[in-house]
């Protein structure tokens, strides 16, 4: 076997364990470096050395460089965060910590900057109980990650653990004949839209497809074909996860049928779904429009696009997006649609309510497959600080919410206002039926500022005019947000739900579900 030369292009692997030593070997082969040392968390690198040869092939160490081999780990004990005992990491799960070569990638979100004190990245439901059960046992923050884009979601911290199940990412047809599928939560929705393509389906799954499949079917999921077909949590059919204690069950309308309720709206707090089995919609080409519009008469715009909509058949699903005005110009707001047709007199027909509401500046209209619309490339996961995000449900844009609305774009206080349209089939399903409890919904509101204190100043005063909150897209942990998702009896039932599957509140870094008290 061939030493490689210290000279070349090479690579120094620390590895915790062979098999990670291999992963990390057969990654450096890929990107056409040579292995010039390998070392493990322990002093044995000759030992693990010899097993990850005997498996590539092609991998050499240097012998002068042996004494090298270990400055790297000095430099990550050095980053090492208090509370955490990195020595009882399990030596099978991979795992990346503060000064690895790996870290900048995985310690912060799409929109949220983090420093955690480890990343563990399970790739087996196995390896999450593991994952968790290490943990539980640690002092600090537990945040867990499936795609990492969230906006409310604790999926990062500063000195704790995240366990991340992007790993966990299998797309896989169960039967043809009902449409069955399973997905790991760490797939991403343009994978899951390619996957089902080719059949002839599709899943209504949030607006983006670089969204983790986890914390959206957990919360809800507004997509583009949600008044259509429903929300993405109504086409579940059972889910399988590891909860707080380690055990690994399954749940579906018989088997733990409360549980499965409690996942359906507030999985977060119950434990780590280690895959999803959905039904999906037969669902052919579609019809996607942009139309950029002056929306000067802000309120009156925002008042005609709402009529427009409920308005519509449910094959109609749109969205608008309105930014900070600039001076001298006018408010520029951006629609977008999606027609569940293919016949381009359907497209057209759908569409022109929607292009008379404000004077039209620009339009594109497309019929195309819905996978299009969801591909999307790999989003840079390197968020800083913290967002500030408002978040609401609303039955309908009345006048004056529409006026209060348009104050709030005025103000210049939020950067970013979006409206989705829910409603429709989303509406069909009794509130009680799961833990989403926003039913009557046919709106849902957000926006983004650069201050907490001046966008609640503004979004506060809005509030009686809203039914709900969804939290996939709040930033707000005051304990009243809790209320607006889980009205009532719903928070109690899953504050009872809690006290009997997390009595010791492990699933905690999110809007936390207390768990009731137990007698």
């Amino acid at each position: 076997m061939d030493y490689a030369h210290p000279l070349r292009f090479g690579v120094h692997v620390v590895a915790r364990s062979p098999e990670e030593a291999v992963e990390r070997a057969r990654l450096a082969e890929e990107l056409g470096l040579d292995l010039v040392t390998v070392s493990g968390r322990e002093a044995d690198t000759w030992t693990l050395m010899s097993w990850v040869a005997a498996r590539t092939g092609r991998i050499g160490l240097a012998p002068h460089l042996l004494d090298a081999a270990e400055r790297p780990r000095a430099f990550v004990r050095a980053h090492r965060h208090p509370g955490i005992d990195y020595q009882a990491v399990p030596a099978h799960l991979t795992a990346i910590e503060p000064g690895d070569a790996g870290y900048a990638r995985v310690r912060s979100t799409y929109m949220r900057g983090g420093s955690p004190g480890l990343v563990l990245r399970p790739g087996t439901p196995a390896e999450v109980a593991d994952a968790l059960a290490y943990a539980r046992g640690q002092r600090v923050p537990l945040a867990v990650r499936s795609g990492g884009h969230g906006i409310s979601g604790r999926s990062t911290n500063h000195g704790g653990i995240v366990i991340d199940v992007s790993r966990l990412n299998a797309i896989e047809v169960l039967d043809k004949e009902t449409r069955r599928v399973r997905v790991g939560p760490g797939a991403r929705w343009s994978d899951v839209a390619a996957a089902l393509a080719p059949h002839g389906w599709a899943l209504s799954s949030g607006d983006y497809g670089g969204v983790g499949v986890g914390g959206l079917a957990t919360a809800g999921g507004i997509g583009w074909l949600v008044r259509e077909h429903g929300l993405t949590l109504d086409h579940l059919r059972a889910v399988e996860l590891v909860l707080a204690d380690g055990s690994l069950v399954r749940a579906d309308e018989t088997e733990h049928a409360d549980l499965f309720w409690a996942v359906r709206g507030a999985g977060g707090n119950f434990g780590i779904v280690t895959s999803f089995e959905f039904e999906v919609d037969e669902v052919g080409e579609v019809g996607f429009a942009r139309f950029i519009m002056d929306a000067s008469d802000t309120a009156g715009f925002l008042r005609r696009w709402g009529a427009a909509i409920e308005a519509a058949p449910r094959d109609l699903t749109s969205q608008l997006i309105i930014g900070r005005p600039r001076p001298g110009q006018p408010v520029i707001a951006q629609v977008m649609a999606v027609v569940d047709a293919d016949d381009p007199d359907t497209v057209i027909d759908r569409l022109q309510p929607l292009a008379a509401t404000a004077p039209l500046l620009d339009h594109a209209i497309q019929i195309l497959p819905y996978a299009a619309i969801m591909d999307v490339p790999p989003a840079q996961h390197d968020g800083q600080g913290d967002p500030v995000a408002r978040s609401a449900l609303a039955d309908h844009l009345t006048a004056d919410l529409a006026a209060a609305a348009a104050r709030l774009i005025m103000s210049g206080e939020a950067h970013f206002f979006q409206i989705r349209s829910v409603g429709g089939a989303a509406s069909d399903v009794p509130a009680d039926a799961t833990a989403y409890a926003g039913r009557s919904a046919n709106f849902q509101l957000v926006a983004f500022g650069p201050s907490r204190a001046r966008l609640d100043a503004i979004w506060d005063p809005m509030r009686p005019h809203f039914s709900g909150i969804y939290l996939n897209f709040e930033t707000d942990l005051r304990p009243e947000r809790l209320d607006d998702a889980f009205p009532g009896e719903t928070l109690r039932r899953l504050r009872e739900l809690k006290g009997r599957y997390d009595p010791a509140n492990v699933f905690r870094d999110n809007f936390n579900i207390t768990p009731e008290e137990r007698r």
